[in-house]
Protein backbone atom coordinates (compact mmCIF):
# COMPACT_ATOMS: atom_id res chain seq x y z
CA UNK A 1 0.00 0.00 0.00
CA UNK A 2 1.31 3.41 -0.92
CA UNK A 3 2.03 5.59 2.10
CA UNK A 4 0.86 9.16 1.73
CA UNK A 5 1.96 12.11 3.81
CA UNK A 6 -1.12 12.06 6.02
CA UNK A 7 -0.48 8.43 6.97
CA UNK A 8 3.12 8.93 8.00
CA UNK A 9 2.32 12.16 9.83
CA UNK A 10 -0.34 10.23 11.77
CA UNK A 11 2.32 7.66 12.62
CA UNK A 12 4.77 10.38 13.65
CA UNK A 13 2.37 11.45 16.36
CA UNK A 14 2.63 8.00 17.91
CA UNK A 15 6.21 6.99 17.23
CA UNK A 16 6.26 4.21 19.78
CA UNK A 17 3.36 2.46 18.01
CA UNK A 18 4.89 2.35 14.54
CA UNK A 19 7.71 0.09 13.34
CA UNK A 20 10.89 1.97 12.50
CA UNK A 21 10.79 0.63 8.95
CA UNK A 22 7.50 2.43 8.32
CA UNK A 23 8.71 5.73 9.73
CA UNK A 24 12.04 5.73 7.94
CA UNK A 25 10.76 5.02 4.47
CA UNK A 26 12.83 6.12 1.48
CA UNK A 27 11.68 9.72 0.89
CA UNK A 28 9.89 10.53 -2.31
CA UNK A 29 8.34 13.84 -3.28
CA UNK A 30 5.93 14.87 -0.55
CA UNK A 31 2.29 14.12 -1.26
CA UNK A 32 0.38 17.25 -0.32
CA UNK A 33 -3.31 18.05 -0.03
CA UNK A 34 -3.71 21.51 -1.51
CA UNK A 35 -0.91 23.96 -2.12
CA UNK A 36 -1.29 26.87 0.26
CA UNK A 37 1.72 29.18 0.43
CA UNK A 38 2.23 31.23 3.60
CA UNK A 39 4.64 34.16 3.74
CA UNK A 40 7.18 34.43 6.53
CA UNK A 41 10.25 36.46 7.42
CA UNK A 42 13.67 35.33 8.63
CA UNK A 43 15.29 37.11 11.54
CA UNK A 44 18.50 37.00 9.48
CA UNK A 45 17.01 39.85 7.44
CA UNK A 46 17.71 42.13 10.43
CA UNK A 47 21.15 40.68 11.22
CA UNK A 48 22.71 44.11 11.95
CA UNK A 49 19.96 45.04 14.39
CA UNK A 50 20.36 42.25 16.93
CA UNK A 51 22.84 42.85 19.74
CA UNK A 52 24.16 39.29 19.65
CA UNK A 53 25.54 37.13 16.84
CA UNK A 54 26.48 33.48 17.34
CA UNK A 55 26.88 33.83 21.10
CA UNK A 56 28.94 37.04 21.02
CA UNK A 57 28.43 40.78 20.79
CA UNK A 58 27.41 41.57 17.21
CA UNK A 59 30.21 43.66 15.70
CA UNK A 60 27.80 44.95 13.04
CA UNK A 61 25.10 46.02 15.47
CA UNK A 62 23.63 49.31 14.26
CA UNK A 63 23.36 51.63 17.26
CA UNK A 64 21.49 54.17 15.11
CA UNK A 65 18.46 51.89 14.79
CA UNK A 66 16.21 50.36 17.45
CA UNK A 67 17.60 47.13 18.88
CA UNK A 68 15.77 44.06 17.60
CA UNK A 69 15.10 41.22 20.04
CA UNK A 70 13.38 37.97 19.14
CA UNK A 71 10.08 39.01 20.77
CA UNK A 72 10.20 42.40 19.01
CA UNK A 73 11.04 40.66 15.73
CA UNK A 74 7.95 38.49 16.11
CA UNK A 75 5.88 41.62 16.73
CA UNK A 76 7.46 43.19 13.63
CA UNK A 77 6.30 40.18 11.61
CA UNK A 78 2.76 40.63 12.95
CA UNK A 79 2.70 44.33 12.05
CA UNK A 80 4.04 43.82 8.54
CA UNK A 81 2.00 40.94 7.20
CA UNK A 82 4.34 38.00 7.81
CA UNK A 83 2.33 34.98 8.92
CA UNK A 84 5.48 33.13 9.97
CA UNK A 85 8.60 34.14 11.87
CA UNK A 86 11.84 32.21 11.32
CA UNK A 87 13.86 32.74 14.50
CA UNK A 88 17.45 32.34 13.34
CA UNK A 89 19.46 30.81 16.19
CA UNK A 90 22.43 33.15 15.69
CA UNK A 91 20.68 36.14 17.24
CA UNK A 92 19.52 34.76 20.55
CA UNK A 93 21.49 35.92 23.63
CA UNK A 94 24.39 33.61 24.54
CA UNK A 95 22.71 32.68 27.83
CA UNK A 96 19.36 31.86 26.22
CA UNK A 97 17.07 29.74 28.39
CA UNK A 98 14.02 27.55 27.98
CA UNK A 99 12.01 30.43 29.46
CA UNK A 100 13.22 32.67 26.61
CA UNK A 101 12.03 30.09 24.09
CA UNK A 102 8.67 29.84 25.81
CA UNK A 103 8.36 33.63 25.73
CA UNK A 104 8.86 33.59 21.95
CA UNK A 105 6.11 31.02 21.63
CA UNK A 106 3.78 33.14 23.79
CA UNK A 107 4.47 36.38 21.89
CA UNK A 108 3.94 34.62 18.57
CA UNK A 109 0.67 33.04 19.62
CA UNK A 110 -0.94 36.16 21.09
CA UNK A 111 0.06 38.12 17.97
CA UNK A 112 -1.33 35.55 15.54
CA UNK A 113 2.09 34.64 14.14
CA UNK A 114 3.48 31.14 13.74
CA UNK A 115 7.08 30.36 14.67
CA UNK A 116 7.71 28.68 11.33
CA UNK A 117 11.18 27.46 12.22
CA UNK A 118 14.70 28.30 13.23
CA UNK A 119 18.10 27.92 11.55
CA UNK A 120 21.50 26.73 12.75
CA UNK A 121 24.99 27.12 11.33
CA UNK A 122 26.25 23.55 11.71
CA UNK A 123 28.79 21.50 9.76
CA UNK A 124 27.97 17.81 9.29
CA UNK A 125 30.93 17.01 7.01
CA UNK A 126 33.33 15.91 9.75
CA UNK A 127 34.27 12.21 10.06
CA UNK A 128 32.30 10.21 12.60
CA UNK A 129 35.26 9.84 14.97
CA UNK A 130 36.25 13.53 14.86
CA UNK A 131 35.67 15.56 18.05
CA UNK A 132 34.15 18.32 15.92
CA UNK A 133 31.46 15.92 14.79
CA UNK A 134 30.37 15.22 18.34
CA UNK A 135 30.24 18.97 19.01
CA UNK A 136 28.10 19.57 15.93
CA UNK A 137 25.70 16.79 16.85
CA UNK A 138 25.27 18.19 20.36
CA UNK A 139 24.72 21.67 18.93
CA UNK A 140 21.97 20.55 16.57
CA UNK A 141 20.36 18.34 19.21
CA UNK A 142 20.23 21.33 21.58
CA UNK A 143 18.41 23.40 18.96
CA UNK A 144 15.98 20.59 18.26
CA UNK A 145 15.08 20.81 21.94
CA UNK A 146 14.79 24.61 21.68
CA UNK A 147 12.60 24.29 18.58
CA UNK A 148 10.28 21.93 20.45
CA UNK A 149 9.78 24.50 23.21
CA UNK A 150 9.14 27.31 20.70
CA UNK A 151 6.72 25.18 18.70
CA UNK A 152 8.94 25.53 15.63
CA UNK A 153 8.33 22.59 13.25
CA UNK A 154 11.44 23.12 11.11
CA UNK A 155 15.18 23.70 11.48
CA UNK A 156 17.41 24.73 8.60
CA UNK A 157 20.67 22.75 8.67
CA UNK A 158 23.81 22.60 6.55
CA UNK A 159 25.96 19.78 5.24
CA UNK A 160 28.81 22.24 5.78
CA UNK A 161 32.14 23.00 4.22
CA UNK A 162 34.54 20.13 3.59
CA UNK A 163 37.09 19.88 6.41
CA UNK A 164 40.76 19.88 5.43
CA UNK A 165 41.83 16.46 4.23
CA UNK A 166 38.28 15.19 3.70
CA UNK A 167 37.30 14.40 0.12
CA UNK A 168 34.01 15.56 -1.38
CA UNK A 169 32.74 11.96 -1.45
CA UNK A 170 33.68 11.34 2.20
CA UNK A 171 32.19 14.67 3.28
CA UNK A 172 28.93 13.78 1.59
CA UNK A 173 28.84 10.36 3.28
CA UNK A 174 29.63 12.02 6.63
CA UNK A 175 26.76 14.46 6.11
CA UNK A 176 24.34 11.64 5.34
CA UNK A 177 25.35 9.73 8.48
CA UNK A 178 25.06 12.83 10.67
CA UNK A 179 21.69 13.74 9.17
CA UNK A 180 20.43 10.22 9.82
CA UNK A 181 21.34 10.49 13.48
CA UNK A 182 20.04 14.04 13.92
CA UNK A 183 16.95 13.22 11.86
CA UNK A 184 16.01 10.34 14.13
CA UNK A 185 16.12 12.64 17.15
CA UNK A 186 14.25 15.42 15.34
CA UNK A 187 11.54 12.98 14.24
CA UNK A 188 11.03 11.90 17.84
CA UNK A 189 10.11 15.53 18.58
CA UNK A 190 7.98 15.94 15.44
CA UNK A 191 10.46 18.41 13.93
CA UNK A 192 11.72 18.57 10.36
CA UNK A 193 15.34 19.17 9.39
CA UNK A 194 15.69 20.95 6.07
CA UNK A 195 19.12 20.67 4.48
CA UNK A 196 19.94 23.79 2.49
CA UNK A 197 21.66 24.14 -0.86
CA UNK A 198 24.60 25.92 0.76
CA UNK A 199 28.40 25.66 0.98
CA UNK A 200 29.34 22.49 -0.93
CA UNK A 201 25.77 21.94 -2.17
CA UNK A 202 25.15 24.17 -5.17
CA UNK A 203 23.01 21.90 -7.40
CA UNK A 204 19.74 20.05 -7.01
CA UNK A 205 21.46 16.80 -7.98
CA UNK A 206 23.78 16.84 -4.97
CA UNK A 207 21.09 18.18 -2.66
CA UNK A 208 18.59 15.47 -3.51
CA UNK A 209 21.21 12.74 -3.48
CA UNK A 210 21.92 13.52 0.17
CA UNK A 211 18.27 13.89 1.18
CA UNK A 212 17.23 10.63 -0.46
CA UNK A 213 20.17 8.78 1.07
CA UNK A 214 19.06 9.73 4.58
CA UNK A 215 15.79 7.77 4.22
CA UNK A 216 13.85 9.80 6.76
CA UNK A 217 10.71 11.77 5.84
CA UNK A 218 11.53 14.27 8.58
CA UNK A 219 14.69 15.23 6.66
CA UNK A 220 13.86 17.23 3.57
CA UNK A 221 15.07 20.19 1.54
CA UNK A 222 15.35 23.76 2.74
CA UNK A 223 15.18 25.36 -0.69
CA UNK A 224 17.17 28.61 -0.81
CA UNK A 225 16.36 30.42 -4.05
CA UNK A 226 19.58 32.44 -3.95
CA UNK A 227 22.18 29.71 -3.46
CA UNK A 228 22.07 27.54 -6.57
CA UNK A 229 24.97 27.82 -9.00
CA UNK A 230 23.98 26.49 -12.41
CA UNK A 231 23.23 27.51 -15.97
CA UNK A 232 19.53 27.56 -15.08
CA UNK A 233 18.92 28.12 -11.37
CA UNK A 234 15.15 28.08 -11.91
CA UNK A 235 15.40 24.51 -13.17
CA UNK A 236 17.33 23.64 -9.99
CA UNK A 237 14.50 25.11 -7.91
CA UNK A 238 11.92 23.16 -9.90
CA UNK A 239 13.76 19.89 -9.28
CA UNK A 240 14.13 20.56 -5.55
CA UNK A 241 10.70 21.98 -4.67
CA UNK A 242 8.82 18.64 -4.48
CA UNK A 243 11.17 17.59 -1.65
CA UNK A 244 11.10 20.93 0.18
CA UNK A 245 9.90 21.30 3.75
CA UNK A 246 10.72 25.01 3.79
CA UNK A 247 11.60 27.70 1.25
CA UNK A 248 13.83 30.70 1.85
CA UNK A 249 13.39 33.39 -0.75
CA UNK A 250 16.19 35.80 -1.68
CA UNK A 251 15.85 38.94 -3.76
CA UNK A 252 18.76 37.89 -5.99
CA UNK A 253 19.96 34.76 -7.76
CA UNK A 254 23.52 33.75 -8.63
CA UNK A 255 24.50 34.08 -12.27
CA UNK A 256 28.08 33.17 -13.15
CA UNK A 257 30.33 35.04 -10.71
CA UNK A 258 27.71 37.67 -10.01
CA UNK A 259 24.09 38.16 -9.07
CA UNK A 260 20.96 39.51 -10.68
CA UNK A 261 17.46 40.29 -9.39
CA UNK A 262 15.32 37.20 -8.91
CA UNK A 263 12.12 36.83 -10.88
CA UNK A 264 9.90 36.35 -7.83
CA UNK A 265 6.77 35.74 -9.87
CA UNK A 266 8.57 32.91 -11.66
CA UNK A 267 9.83 31.44 -8.39
CA UNK A 268 6.36 31.43 -6.84
CA UNK A 269 4.94 29.90 -10.02
CA UNK A 270 7.49 27.09 -9.78
CA UNK A 271 6.47 26.42 -6.18
CA UNK A 272 2.79 26.33 -7.11
CA UNK A 273 3.30 24.21 -10.24
CA UNK A 274 5.37 21.62 -8.36
CA UNK A 275 2.73 21.37 -5.61
CA UNK A 276 4.77 22.91 -2.79
CA UNK A 277 2.74 23.83 0.28
CA UNK A 278 4.10 25.61 3.32
CA UNK A 279 6.13 28.64 4.25
CA UNK A 280 7.92 30.93 1.84
CA UNK A 281 10.37 32.80 4.07
CA UNK A 282 11.82 36.11 2.93
CA UNK A 283 15.50 36.18 3.88
CA UNK A 284 16.67 39.66 2.97
CA UNK A 285 20.43 39.60 2.36
CA UNK A 286 20.98 42.92 0.62
CA UNK A 287 22.93 45.66 2.43
CA UNK A 288 20.10 48.20 2.16
CA UNK A 289 18.05 49.14 5.23
CA UNK A 290 15.66 46.24 5.94
CA UNK A 291 13.29 48.54 7.83
CA UNK A 292 12.71 50.35 4.54
CA UNK A 293 12.91 47.50 2.03
CA UNK A 294 11.39 44.48 3.77
CA UNK A 295 7.77 45.72 4.12
CA UNK A 296 7.16 46.23 0.35
CA UNK A 297 8.79 42.86 -0.36
CA UNK A 298 6.41 41.18 2.09
CA UNK A 299 3.50 42.93 0.39
CA UNK A 300 4.69 41.64 -2.99
CA UNK A 301 5.06 38.07 -1.71
CA UNK A 302 1.68 38.09 -0.04
CA UNK A 303 0.10 39.13 -3.31
CA UNK A 304 1.98 36.53 -5.35
CA UNK A 305 1.29 33.72 -2.91
CA UNK A 306 -2.39 34.56 -2.65
CA UNK A 307 -3.05 34.41 -6.40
Amino acid sequence: MKTNRRNWMRGALGLSLAPAGQLLAVPERYQRAGGKLSVGLAAYSFRNHFRYMRGKENSRFDEAKPEMTMPSFIEYCAKNGAAGAELTSYFFPPDVTAADMAECRKVAHVNGVVVSGTAVGNNFSYPKDAPERAEQMAYVREWIDHAAIMGAPHIRVFAGKHPKGVSAEDAERNAVEALEEAGDYAASKGIFLGIENHDSITTADRLLRIVKAVKNPFVGVNLDSGNFKADDVYAEMEASAPYAVNVQLKTEIKVGDGKEPADQERVISILKDTGYAGYVILEYEETKDPYEHVPPLLDQLNELCAN
